[in-house]
């Protein structure tokens, strides 16, 4: 049984309670709020930030694979013409006629010692901003030129294609056809290199310019 003292001790307690009005529940809610904005803001432009930034260096990665590209296509205009002018060479000269075609075979080391394609173009980081959707982040007018530039390229590389067909048909065999061969040749060196050098190289020196400006 409790002792009278403790009872009276209970009894003399007192409990405080706060009393709190709609406007400081409000208060609290509305600095709630503002810091779940506060935070998406900040987070919304932290992943801006860092998009642009991959956009940089992505326009970065294009700009210097451009700039090879530029270099490997004025060696490769170098060399194809260099071919042009074997050609033309063993177009009047019996000789190297016979040299080029011979025992059923066709020896392209007459017209094209290095080969087909002197240097290849690449496209990585083309490639690589289309797949990640970095194009996206970029105005009209700069798509439309790399890809325009791009394609070109190709068109250039299909060079090497173009002459497989020619010298790869039977008929590039027959000694009495070389001369049809030939032309064959030249115009596909013609039309698809060294006809486009000229125009491609300005396209990339442009393409350049506008990519570098980001």
């Amino acid at each position: 049984m409790p002792k009278n003292d403790d009872v009276a001790i209970n009894k003399s307690k007192t409990f405080v309670y706060t009393v709190r009005d709609w406007k400081e529940y409000l208060g609290e809610a509305l600095l709630i709020i503002f810091s779940v904005l506060l935070a998406l803001i900040v987070t919304e432009y932290i992943s801006n930030l860092r998009e642009k930034e991959n956009t940089r260096n992505t326009l970065k990665n294009i700009s210097v694979e451009l700039s090879h590209n530029k270099k490997a296509i004025q060696e490769m205009n170098e060399y194809n013409l260099q071919i042009l002018t074997k050609i033309d060479a063993a177009l009047v000269n019996k000789k190297l006629q016979d040299e080029l075609i011979s025992n059923d075979e066709f020896h392209l080391k007459v017209i094209a010692p290095q080969g087909v394609l002197y240097r290849y173009l690449d496209n990585e980081a083309w490639t690589i901003a289309k797949n990640n959707n970095v194009m996206s982040k970029v105005d009209g007018e700069t798509i439309a030129m790399l890809t325009k530039v791009y394609e070109d390229q190709g068109r250039m590389m299909k060079v090497e294609d173009e002459v497989a067909k020619v010298i790869f048909d039977r008929a590039s065999r027959d000694p009495k056809q070389v001369h049809t061969t030939l032309i064959l040749i030249r115009d596909i060196y013609h039309g698809w290199a060294v006809d486009r050098t000229g125009d491609l190289l300005q396209k990339i020196d442009n393409t350049i310019k506008k990519v570098d400006t980001f």
